[in-house]
């Protein structure tokens, strides 16, 4: 069998002869330190405009199959033209105040790596929504890169890796544009607003979606990004997603299963527990990449509330690969269980961190293809 093969037979609960390992990225500090120590030679240097395609080849030196989240479809954030990157103010002590390609007044602070503060927004009424944001999401047939989707369509019949399609997102979008506390605000003070803006980037996706399928490349599964959970639950009423969001995802899946795709993803991190009940209703039954955290998420207690319904794709702590090999192993002894369920893939819960060690990685690797 090949990793894509695998990977369907995984995921429909059908025979499979080993567990393919699968990636979920890197944090660009962690390639740079590797690239420092010496492991990683074909780039010269990176940055968060890489694709997770570009890191093929650092994927096959450490040993996975194939990243969960290289996925084509729906361009990310805003189209051609963004906001013009530009530094707006430098403060003595040398941060700065940037213009980000969101919309974003930021403030950045030399050498750290952390998410930077957000202290203004472009996005702060319908006006600017719909002057400085809608013309910058107009997902129409011009933007799709034909020539790729004709390369990806005649390898349907020999491509031996999984192929993702990216659905985009209802809310996670709408929450960077706006920034979080105006996002929760939003939802309480202006309802109607807050639901024209998620109703029209639901149907923007859709109208994508659809065009992309209608050029016959052959998915294997489809995949939304949404991150809108804390260590806590859902950074907003689990109401919102069911009412307002609900029914665009329900839309999307059902369309996507009219081309037989039928592992339907979402990346959440964060405890999802509330929201889960919601995706599963709306067609979207794969959860990724089950963030660990202070909450202990796991396939095994999900299973037991939802059934064989219920698919994923992580689980698998980061911090270990900062560890030791006895603490990769005593890892993947907890989470045997988990793949004996069926439905599931094991993951990172996240892109590894930059205290992660190479020769870590690559064991954990190792020890993964071994599983049958």
């Amino acid at each position: 069998m090949n990793t894509r093969e695998r990977v369907h037979a995984i995921m429909n609960y059908e025979p499979f002869d080993q567990m393919p390992v699968v990636s979920f990225g890197y944090w660009t500090e962690t390639l740079q330190k590797w690239k420092e120590e010496g492991h990683i030679k074909e780039q010269t240097d990176f940055d968060d405009s890489m694709s997770d395609w570009e890191y093929d080849q650092i994927n096959r030196d450490l040993g996975f199959d194939f990243n969960w989240n290289s996925l084509y479809g729906i361009r990310r954030g805003l189209l051609e033209p963004p906001f013009p990157r530009a530094v707006l103010k430098t403060y003595p002590d040398g941060k700065q105040e940037v213009l980000n390609e969101e919309g974003n007044r930021i403030l950045l602070k030399s050498g750290t790596a952390s998410i930077p503060k957000e202290i203004g927004h472009t996005l702060v009424d319908r006006e600017s929504f719909r002057t400085q944001y809608l013309p910058r999401m107009s997902y129409g047939t011009e933007v799709l890169d034909r020539s790729l989707y004709s390369r990806l369509k005649e390898e349907n019949n020999t491509r031996e890796y999984p192929l993702g399609l990216y659905c985009d997102s209802l809310f996670g979008r709408m929450r960077n544009w706006l920034g979080l506390e105006n996002c929760i605000y939003l939802w309480y003070d202006d309802p109607d607003f807050f639901t024209e803006m998620v109703d029209t980037i639901g149907g923007l996706i859709y109208r994508q979606t659809k065009n992309i399928l209608e050029l016959g490349v052959a998915f294997d599964y489809a995949h939304f990004w949404e991150d809108i959970c804390g260590n806590n639950g859902p950074l907003l009423p689990p109401e919102a997603l069911a009412g307002i969001a609900g029914p665009h995802y329900k839309k999307i899946t059902d369309l996507l299963h009219e081309y037989d795709i039928t592992t339907i993803s979402v990346d959440c991190d964060g405890k999802i527990d509330a929201l889960i009940p919601i995706w599963l209703q709306n067609g979207v039954n794969t959860m990724f990449p089950i963030e660990i955290g202070s909450w202990n998420a796991n396939m095994a207690d999900w299973r037991k509330t939802y059934g064989r319904e219920l698919k994923g794709v992580g689980g698998v702590d980061k911090k270990i690969f900062a560890q030791d090999y006895q603490a990769i192993d005593r890892e993947i002894e907890r989470i045997k269980p988990f793949i004996e369920l069926g439905g599931y893939i094991p993951c990172p819960d996240h892109r590894i961190p930059p205290d992660a060690k190479w020769e870590n990685v690559q064991y954990y690797c190792e020890k993964m293809h071994a599983l049958m």
